[in-house]
């Protein structure tokens, strides 16, 4: 069983707060009572961003979340634990002009590499072999984990869905960050939280999610992944 009380008194950030994935599980883990920071380019947008998912946590019941909103860098250095859910393009940038604030802090990234063309969604390549593998490379002071690909914004937003049915594969180098993030995936209801291997793994989890956007598109649903087998 995950232990939980690693997240005691921890506050995550999430830098692209303003973002569907990056909005939908702070959304989800304000209604699990962590306390998060919405970060955004804009202190402003990301202040208005805070207050609705503040809203929408009371409205379906939930008491006592604590979100706030802030640019990116006061994010950064305000949160424990921060999540990169920025788009691909200018990644790399952005995560490098935070080093300073994001030093000697575990940063989860959830970015996909991925374009679409006529012929429907599909992994770009990145140089460093993945999203989570360039972000390490331009936060060498920081722990980078990857994690939260393959959840649907979608469901994630839905609180009336009372539990997201999809495993989370989370990928590091150090047992004691990886189970910091899988308690993180833990507190969302339904989600599992599965340890899939060093940071090198990252790039066929990041690939996957245009697999899935395929299916979703043809069977018009936000469907998650599940690993299954004995013991599991």
């Amino acid at each position: 069983m995950t232990d939980l009380g690693v997240l005691e008194g921890v506050t995550v950030g999430v830098l692209g707060g303003t973002g569907a994935q990056g909005r939908g599980l702070a959304l989800r883990w304000a209604a699990a009572g962590i306390p998060v920071v919405l970060g955004s380019r804009d202190a402003g947008r990301a202040e208005v961003a805070a207050k609705e998912v503040a809203e929408l946590v009371a409205a379906a019941g939930f008491v006592g979340a604590r979100v706030t909103g802030a640019d990116n860098a006061a994010t950064a250095a305000q949160a424990d634990v921060v999540l990169a859910a920025v788009p691909w393009d200018g990644h790399g940038e952005l995560l490098a002009s935070l080093a300073a604030e994001l030093e000697g802090k575990v940063v989860v990234d959830c970015v996909n590499p991925i374009g679409f063309g006529k012929t429907g969604p599909f992994p770009l390549e990145v140089a460093e072999g993945s999203a989570a593998q360039q972000a390490q490379s331009v936060l060498p002071g920081s722990r980078v984990i990857g994690a939260f690909h393959n959840v649907s914004a979608v469901v994630l937003a839905d609180l009336s869905q009372a539990e997201v049915d999809t495993d989370v594969l989370v990928v590091g180098e150090e047992r004691a960050d990886t189970d910091l993030v899988i308690a993180l995936a833990d507190t969302i209801p339904g989600v599992r939280g599965l340890f899939g291997g060093r940071l090198a793994n990252a790039g066929q989890v990041e690939k996957l999610t245009a697999n899935l956007i395929a299916i979703n598109r043809r069977h018009k649903t936000h469907a998650g992944i599940r690993i299954t087998g004995h013991g599991l």
